[in-house]
């Protein structure tokens, strides 16, 4: 069968897609194509459940606009769909006098994105919201929330299926060929056919690219898995909400933190490793051809070279659980290791372009019969609806329907 649009990747952001296409133009017919035998199985299903408020985002960036937008969208959405979430606010919280002028200018930063109430907060306002926290300075943020997000991602792939579109599962594609009138896709179930192809592979983002367009790309999806601790339930107490650190503003990463879920419990992380398997949620998890193509690319060399120490300190904290629980104990002293048990993990897919650079913003390209949703790492889940309504402009424009 021949459709219009055809999405290869039944995450959140290939579902909100396919759902907002057919919400603007129902006579489109859309298809998602998701290699697993089930939606949201990777970062979708393996995130934080963090509905983030666009705090860290540089104003006017795609990050911004979208994580705003998004935020909105996606608690309007939670509310009609009757799908379980809270706005629980957050704290940031400076450890050390020289993160201060950073802290500040997050506060700035949120401002500008339009975080309405979003301020510097005492120490003794910050024991009222976090009693166990330790700081010399913290902002208070009260957009920042908690969801299941592989539950908004399931309420999306019914909404879209109950609109007409069709959802087929199990259909890894193995290559993708030009046609006059579009592309066919190739995977073990036989071809499918599209005028406009949307990639929203996530993790295999940059293959699926490569495949469509026969030719590199000048970035490439690095995977960085996150690793999380659980809190023991007896000592849940010590976190009432969402506390974070201050960021790294060299990296796309915001630290070790601590989350209270919206499934329920506390989870404390996630530090941030080079995966050696795009899909490699253990340490154990090993593809000699997927970890050779992330270690020989120019651009994770140039980043290795230059921040190899912070990089050590990462793996550090993934094989020692001492090194992780002195990490979390420079927001909340009390925490012991013993008040750790093993959590998930995710991975990340990050962009990273040839010159070195870790790709701050999102980052969807165009070009003969395709869209490319090439980086949309965190806040994508937050952003989704908003990523569906810019990638649904793009493709209903590239249509002319019959």
């Amino acid at each position: 069968m021949k459709y219009d649009i055809a999405i290869i990747g039944g995450g959140i952001v290939g579902l909100a897609t396919g759902l907002k296409i057919k919400r603007t133009n129902p006579k489109i017919s859309v298809v998602v194509l998701e290699k697993e035998k089930e939606v949201a199985k990777h970062q979708t299903g393996n995130n934080s459940g963090v509905i983030h408020s666009g705090l860290y985002y540089k104003p006017g960036s795609l990050k911004a606009t979208n994580c705003i937008n998004g935020y909105h969208q996606l608690i309007r959405f939670c509310e009609e769909e009757s799908i379980p979430f809270e706005i629980t606010g957050k704290v940031v919280v400076a450890t050390k006098k020289e993160q201060i002028p950073l802290l500040n200018n997050l506060l700035q930063r949120g401002l500008e994105n339009g975080l309405v109430g979003s301020r510097a907060i005492t120490l003794d306002e910050l024991k009222e919201y976090e009693p166990y926290c330790h700081g010399v300075a913290a902002l208070h943020i009260p957009q920042t929330g908690i969801v299941d997000y592989k539950k908004v991602a399931q309420v999306y792939a019914r909404k879209f299926q109950e609109l007409g579109g069709e959802l087929l599962l199990g259909h890894a594609a193995k290559d993708i060929l030009s046609t006059p009138t579009g592309v066919e896709i190739i995977h073990d179930s036989g071809t499918t056919s599209a005028r406009l192809l949307v990639n929203c592979a996530g993790l295999y983002a940059d293959k699926i690219a490569e495949m469509q367009q026969k030719s590199p790309l000048n970035l490439r999806i690095i995977p960085f898995r996150g690793e999380y601790y659980k809190i023991k339930k007896e000592r849940e107490y010590l976190v009432k909400n969402l506390i974070y650190p201050v960021p790294d503003p060299n990296f796309p990463f915001l630290g070790v933190h601590f989350t209270r879920m919206a499934k329920g419990g506390v989870e404390a992380g996630p530090n941030a490793v080079l995966a050696f398997k795009k899909e490699g949620y253990r340490k154990s998890d090993f593809n000699l051809k997927e970890f050779m193509e992330s270690i020989t690319w120019p651009g994770l060399q140039k980043v290795a070279r230059k921040y190899w120490k912070t990089g050590l300190g990462e793996y550090k904290r993934s094989f020692s659980k001492h090194a992780f629980t002195m990490a979390l104990q420079e927001l909340i002293p009390d925490i012991q290791e013993t008040d750790l048990v093993e959590g998930g993990a995710g991975v990340r897919a990050q962009a990273c372009d040839r010159s070195g650079g870790l790709v701050d913003d999102f980052v969807i390209t165009e070009n003969s019969g395709s869209i490319h949703v090439l980086n949309a790492p965190s806040p994508a889940a937050t952003s989704s609806l908003s990523i569906g309504d810019t990638v649904s402009e793009l493709a209903l424009k590239r249509l002319d329907p019959k």
